[in-house]
């Protein structure tokens, strides 16, 4: 038997691991001299997706690094690269690694607006993180952070702030300090309440708590006036509040919850889907079909409903209807009313009186036998435009909300009655009114918002001076070229809109309001900005101040004083200083570039 002399095989076995993570070394070569020119001549650097344990060292000097090549003088040469073109850092992308620290020499970066951090490591971050006070849009999504330091609630100018999927406990009343904020996810956390100061966050227009432990909602939730999407599915919530003063609240999920019965919708005129499933809610009241006569979509599946209200029908405008999963043994008559009905869904109930083919042959075949079982004595459409707010409905819901039906007048037995009910909100916008009702002087120990944008009114009676508790007036898309000096008496107003009117200066009793934060007059046809002790200078809580779109010729430099300005709106006028591109960087920017321009 022959034997074969060994022989060396061909193959040759890679010894390096198959999953290794880099060393700081590896993790400092990442950012290469090519990297670095680039993000000083864009202001951008993105790192993500590199398998880095940890964050480059040069990445948090890179605004003063000098690269050799630029020390030679060669005028033959682009000046692309050179030092005095370079941009600060402004965007810096570093998520999907596997980064699990973030130094304190984070506090250089500070011209960041834009830090991408999600789909890391990441179980804290550093004191420092609080420097940052250009940030603008930040994103933790996917890491491990279990607490945010007492200085993150610093960062003031945030506007977008994403802090999904993480370990997230609690959160500080300090919340409340990120006022510029107009989207937040707090989803996938571990929260079980929220600090009160979440109220305070009144520019937010998307707001996801889904995915918590959260048992209640804070009561000052609802001063979130500019809320179009509210998602607090997934939680523990057993009540929710009267809603009616998220007035622009568009979609609102609660699936999910522990929920009993529906809350007071009423002043949620923008509605147009609630989403209730997997909740214990036993009933749809008649309240519920009065105030939501705009709704879309309604999916109310797995409940406990037992039966549906007759006055059903006045949700004309329902697209999609879930009932599926409830405890139904009957239906109303009226549900056949629904003509814009393209979906309706009845699975598991209890419907002993409808054939199960029908109940499986979809929205056609059954909207067919609803329209059958209808006589001819049903009446029509059930008018609720011509009535009025009972005084229960206004007592329960603290507001009289008659917005959107085309009225020329409101009688004053409405406000007699409203004052009856201690209303302290009045919403008349976007009907035909030619002035302002006399009636609203009658609610002048409780008014404390008043809502008459969209209508035609050309003058404002100085009766409203007499409503010396209103902190909102809005006037918006009315006629208005000015305001009675008694407006002054106002001395509690926080919030004024006077855009899109006939006004060619800022009115007199404007510049009284002393304890003014937030003035909006664009779309007007103001020609200058008073800057005068007496005039804007007065007003030292002024914290929004906009006049886009209007006459303006010229900019006084010493409006760059104004450094209570949180934000400064001057597009669309005819000054040509500050240019354009000064205005797109924003509200700091502007006005630094006026304190340039202040004489010596």
């Amino acid at each position: 038997m022959s034997r074969h002399s060994p022989r060396e095989s061909r193959i040759k076995v890679c010894k390096k691991a198959v999953f290794h993570l880099q060393d700081k070394k590896a993790d400092n070569n990442e950012l290469s001299i090519g990297l670095i020119k680039s993000a000083k001549r864009t202001g951008q650097l993105s790192l993500c997706n590199r398998g880095l344990g940890s964050v480059p060292d040069n990445v948090w000097k890179i605004d003063e690094l000098v690269l050799e090549e630029t020390k030679e003088v060669d005028f033959t040469r682009s000046d692309q690269n050179s030092w005095w073109n370079s941009e600060p850092l402004k965007m810096l992308d570093i998520s999907s690694n596997v980064i699990n620290t973030i130094p304190p020499n984070v506090k250089l970066l500070q011209d960041l607006v834009t830090f991408k951090l999600h789909d890391n490591a990441l179980t804290s971050l550093p004191p420092e993180f609080g420097h940052l006070k250009n940030l603008s849009n930040l994103s933790l999504d996917h890491n491990k952070i279990k607490e945010l330091p007492m200085e993150f609630y610093k960062l003031t100018e945030l506007r977008w702030l994403s802090i999904s999927h993480n370990e997230l406990v609690k959160i500080q009343p300090d919340f409340g300090d990120l006022v510029m904020l107009s989207f937040l996810d707090l989803s996938h956390n571990k929260l079980t309440t929220l600090p009160p100061g979440m109220g305070y966050l009144v520019r937010l227009v998307e707001l996801n708590l889904s995915h918590n432990e959260l048992l209640e909602l804070p009561p000052d939730i609802v001063n979130l006036r500019d809320l179009k999407k509210f998602n607090i599915s997934n939680n523990h919530l057993k009540i929710l509040p009267p809603l009616g003063e998220l007035r622009k609240m568009e979609i609102l999920d609660a699936n999910h919850n522990d929920i009993e019965q529906l809350p007071d919708f009423y002043g949620c005129t923008a509605l147009k889907e609630i989403y209730l499933a997997n909740n214990y809610i036993k009933e749809i009241s008649d309240e519920f079909c009065d105030q939501m006569q705009h709704l879309n979509v309604l999916n109310i599946r797995d409940n406990k409903l037992d039966v549906l209200p007759e006055n059903i029908s006045l949700l004309k405008k329902l697209k999609r209807l879930d009932l599926t999963n409830n405890n139904l043994n009957k239906l109303p008559r009226n549900l056949g009313l629904l003509s814009q009905l393209q979906s309706i869904s009845m699975e598991g109930n209890k419907l002993s009186f409808v054939r199960q083919d029908v109940i499986r042959g979809g929205t056609d075949r059954m909207m067919k036998y609803l329209r059958d079982r209808i006589t001819e004595e049903v009446v029509g459409e059930t008018r609720f435009e011509a009535e009025w707010p009972d005084k229960y409905t206004m007592k329960k819901s603290q507001s009289l909300m008659v917005p959107s039906r085309e009225l020329a007048s409101v009688p004053e037995e409405v406000f007699r009655a409203a004052s009856d009910a201690e209303v302290h909100i009045v919403d008349i916008s976007r009907n035909k009114l030619q002035a302002v009702p006399s009636g609203i002087s009658i609610l002048s120990d409780t008014l404390s918002q008043l809502i008459l944008s969209s209508n035609s009114i050309e003058e404002v009676p100085s009766a409203i001076s007499a409503c010396t508790h209103l902190q909102f007036l809005d006037l918006a898309k009315n006629c208005i070229s000015d305001l009675p000096i008694e407006l002054a008496n106002l001395t509690h107003l926080r919030e004024l809109v006077i855009s899109n009117n006939k006004l060619t200066k800022i009115p007199r009793c404007v510049y009284e309001l002393e304890k003014l934060e937030i003035l909006l007059a664009a779309e007007n046809q103001i020609t200058e900005i008073n800057i005068s002790s007496d005039a804007l200078g007065n007003l030292k809580k002024l914290a929004v101040l906009d006049l886009t779109n209007n006459s303006i010729m010229s900019v006084p430099p010493e409006l760059g004083n104004f450094t209570h300005l949180r934000s400064l709106e001057l597009m669309g006028n005819c000054f040509r200083q500050p240019r354009h591109a000064i205005l797109a960087k924003g509200t700091a920017s502007i006005l630094s570039y006026l304190r340039d321009r202040i004489p010596v």
